[in-house]
This record gives C-alpha cells, sequence and structure tokens, in this order.
C-alpha cells in the first residue's frame, strides 16, 4: 500500500488521524477529495488497517449493519450479499485503500500515547510509539478515529465460580487462532450480536452448544441476497445500482428504528412472532425469545438467512438455557433454577468495556482532559477541548454513516476556517445551558450502563443534541450550521 515507514522530529501536519479503521479511512478519503492542499497522516497502532474487522478473529466474525449502508459512499459495496463475514470487508477496505491511494499517509506500528494543546502555539503535540520508542509530532488537528471499545481490555463481569471451571475459558475478543473446537462441548454465555454469531457457526463441528443468557435478545431474520439486488446491479450502471440500494437498505433501517421508538409493544410482538415459526419444537419461545425490553432498547440482532434459526433446527447439538447462574463448577455450568449444563469451553461473549479515545491521554495546556460528563458538540467535538473531534457511529444504524457526517462536518469547518483566517475552534456551552442531558450510547445493555460514567454525554438543544436520524443529520453535515457553539479564535 505504499505506507510510511517513520515519523521525523517535529513534523507538523495539519491533521493527525488515530485508527486505520472504517472511520479513520473514510476521514483520509474526505481529507484528500474535499480540503486537497491538507497535510495528514493517520497513525495506526496495530500492523494492518480493518480496525475491529482485524482485530477480531472469533469463528464467524460478520457485520451487524447492512454493508450497502456501512461500506464507503464513495466506493459501493461491490457484493450482493448486504451482511458479509470480517475477512471480506477488511479485503474491501484493503481494495478500497489501494485504488485510491490512501496507504500513503497510514503509518503502521505507531501507537499514539498522548496528546497536549498548547494554547500559546495553537496545535497539538502528540507522542507516540514505536519499536519501544517514543517520538514527537504537532498537528492543528487530531481526530480520534478510535472506536467505540477498549481493545486491551474486554469488560469484566462477574460470573460466580468460574475460577472453578477446570477447562478452558475465552473471551471473543482474545479468540485463539489454533483453537479446535472439533468434538468439543461449549457453553457460550451471552445473547448479543456475537453469542449470535458463534452458536451456527460452533455447532457445525461441535458436540453440543448451549447459549447461555440471562435474558433473551430480539433475533431477526434477514435474507442475505434478494432477486432485486441481483437484477438491479444487472440492469442499471454500477453507480447507479449502488445508490438505490444503499438509499433502500438506510430507509429500511431508519423505518424499523422509528417504528421502534415510537411502537414499542407493536414492534416487541412483530418480533416474537416472526421468531416463533423458525423455532424447533423441543425449544419454546417462552421465556428463550421473550425479551423484558422493547426493541432497540438494546441492539437487535441478526440473523442472515436465519442461520441462527437453522442451527437450531438442525442440529440437536444446540441448546438455549435462559436463567440466571448459580455457580460455575469444574466441569460446566449450575444454574439457579438446578439446570446443568455440561462444558468442555465456555466462552464468555458478555460484551465489550467500552472507551472513547482509546488510552491517549489527553492534556490541554498541561492539564488532564476527561472526556467523562463532558458534552458533545454535534457528536463530534468535545466541550472546550479545541481542534479535536471523536468519530462516533450510531447504535441504531451502520457506525459508518455517523462517521461519515463527523467527516464531512470537519471538512466544511477546515475550510471556513481557512477562509476567515482563524486557527483554533473550541465548542462552548451557552450561557443558558442545553437542556436536559442525554446518554451517549442509548442503550440498557449491560456493557452500556457499565460504561455510562466514564463516556462524554450529549444535550437536548441545538448542536448539542444527540446523532438520531442517519438522513437527516447526513443533510446537516453537508448544509447545515456548523459554527453555532464553537468559539474561534487566530
Amino acid at each position: 500500500m505504499g505506507v510510511q515507514d517513520g515519523l521525523n522530529e517535529a513534523e507538523t501536519f495539519d491533521v493527525v488521524i488515530v485508527g486505520a479503521g472504517i472511520s479513520g479511512i473514510n476521514t483520509a478519503y474526505r481529507l484528500q477529495t474535499q480540503f486537497p492542499g491538507a497535510t495528514f497522516t493517520i497513525l495506526e497502532g496495530r500492523g494492518s488497517i480493518g480496525g475491529t474487522w482485524d482485530f477480531f478473529r472469533y469463528p464467524g466474525i460478520r457485520s451487524d449493519s447492512d454493508l450497502f449502508t456501512f461500506g464507503f459512499q464513495w466506493e459501493p459495496w461491490p457484493f450482493q450479499t448486504p451482511i458479509a463475514k470480517g475477512a471480506l470487508i477488511k479485503e474491501y477496505m484493503e481494495n478500497c485503500v489501494e485504488k485510491y491511494n490512501l496507504g500513503r499517509y497510514i503509518r503502521f506500528h505507531h501507537k499514539v500515547l498522548a496528546a497536549d494543546w498548547s494554547r500559546k502555539a495553537e496545535q497539538w503535540k502528540i507522542t507516540a510509539q514505536r519499536d519501544g520508542k517514543t517520538m514527537e509530532l504537532r498537528a492543528n488537528w487530531i481526530i480520534m478515529g478510535t472506536g467505540y471499545y477498549d481493545y486491551d481490555n474486554p469488560l469484566k463481569t462477574m460470573i460466580p465460580g468460574l475460577e472453578n471451571f477446570k477447562g478452558r475459558v475465552i473471551h471473543p475478543q482474545y479468540w485463539p487462532q489454533d483453537f479446535d473446537h472439533s468434538g468439543k462441548k461449549i457453553a457460550i454465555i451471552g445473547s448479543g450480536a456475537t453469542a449470535v454469531t458463534l452458536l451456527p457457526t460452533l455447532s457445525e463441528t461441535a458436540a453440543a452448544v448451549t447459549m447461555v443468557q440471562r435474558s433473551p435478545s430480539y433475533i431477526l431474520s434477514m435474507t442475505n441476497e434478494t432477486p432485486a439486488t441481483a437484477w438491479l446491479s444487472k440492469i442499471l450502471p454500477k453507480s447507479v445500482a449502488a445508490t438505490l440500494l444503499r438509499v433502500q437498505y438506510l430507509i429500511m433501517a431508519y423505518i424499523v428504528v422509528l417504528v421502534a421508538r415510537y411502537f414499542p409493544q407493536f414492534s416487541r410482538k412483530l418480533f416474537i412472532n416472526r421468531a416463533i415459526p423458525q423455532l424447533p419444537k423441543r425449544i419454546p419461545h417462552d421465556p428463550h425469545f421473550e425479551p423484558s425490553y422493547t426493541p432497540w432498547q438494546q441492539r437487535l440482532c441478526l440473523a442472515p438467512d436465519g442461520d441462527f434459526y437453522t442451527a437450531l433446527r438442525e442440529n440437536p447439538n444446540t441448546q438455549i438455557v435462559t436463567g440466571h447462574i448459580d455457580t460455575v463448577t469444574s466441569n460446566g455450568i449450575q444454574m439457579k433454577d438446578g439446570t446443568t449444563i455440561d462444558a468442555d469451553v465456555i466462552v464468555t461473549a458478555t460484551g465489550l468495556q467500552m472507551l472513547i479515545g482509546g488510552h491517549i491521554a489527553v492534556t490541554v495546556n498541561g492539564e488532564k482532559v476527561d472526556f467523562a460528563g463532558r458534552l458533545l458538540w454535534h457528536g463530534s467535538m468535545v466541550q472546550d477541548v479545541p481542534n479535536l473531534m471523536l468519530v462516533i457511529g450510531y447504535v441504531d444504524a451502520a457506525w459508518s454513516l455517523g462517521a461519515d457526517a463527523t467527516a464531512h462536518i470537519l471538512t466544511r469547518l477546515l475550510k471556513d476556517m481557512r477562509s476567515k483566517g482563524v486557527a483554533t475552534a473550541t465548542p462552548r456551552l451557552p450561557p443558558q445551558g442545553v437542556g436536559d442531558y442525554r446518554k451517549l450510547w442509548q442503550l440498557t445493555s449491560t456493557y452500556s450502563e457499565h460504561a455510562t460514567s466514564i463516556l462524554p454525554q450529549y444535550g437536548s438543544t441545538g448542536p448539542w443534541q444527540p446523532k438520531t436520524s442517519p438522513p437527516l443529520d447526513w443533510i446537516h453535515s453537508k448544509w447545515g450550521d456548523i459554527v453555532t457553539g464553537l468559539d474561534f479564535s487566530s
């Protein structure tokens, strides 16, 4: 890809992007095409692009958003299947980097440790590490495309008696690549997207796979290739077909969210009733498919072509147990209702440890900046922190839609500041306040609730409101007000 090899002392950039995942690559493309002449680089701590799609390696890993909207707007998803395996997504990203010559900006194995803003110099001093050596560079702006979870530490959950287990305990975040699950009795603790992905994949060769859930999730079957997809691609020009598919899937997903938001009980009944006929007779829908919450209070789980339900129907070695764990024993799990699950392997698919901004120590004039509790301006800039953007996507739509909205705001803001001869933009709260405070991650999932105290938050008025509408947020990012709420200085 022609990536850069290292940093020279005192290098200065207009923009430094942290992370070469979907957010960082998209931001680089937008800078290259919409703010030509800007100097920028991408610092990536790992040895490959891809972010999530390079990091996670558990069996069957796939997208939980459709790729027609998750893929880049500027390089449409080229395959007919909207849900894809992680390896194919990474391949797509690599092809995009190669095609648009974005690799020249990427510096691998450069882990950003700290960023300090100097009010006097009106620049960031960024400290990075490579091969055990630290180096510094300067930037007018820093863009954190670091995602929303901690790469180094999975979510710690209290599973009583786990230390008693004599078999193997695996967290999906660190799946051992040499592990052969064939013939094993596997218990998956969890009911989210990872567990729903693992069960059908592991059941193909495992002796038994049991999903142990405290409470069920909504699992929505989705046809992974429709005749319309192939038909559009054959009769229309590629760009036109791609645009239509992107709009179609965006609108479909948005309608599902809106219906769930305004008609929660109707949505609940609809999803449960869709699940019932797909279940084998040996597995009742109650309690295993009767969530205690309404759709989109927690994320929906997708089952492409109904693979989750197919595994339950066709593989008698699959089972679901719903309830509370009493204790983990030396050879399995004991539930509080007396049910026992024999296991050689326990997979703790209990969620991610959320983290915004990686483990980067951010300071302003040497004073520590804690993102926790600070307000977000247009879902990107942080209250009282100059020239810094967090790339944050949606919880109920494709992450990259929100990331692209942020990239558009960035390039428009840079152009506006250059035309006015100003160097610094800092979000400042208005004297009248920002209304009621709202959570950044507006879900009730365990991992979300655990993280509330460490995350920034939203207000409920003006530019401090959360991003909740991909179509309207995109329109705003292209043509809306991007100066209200900012304090500019030259």
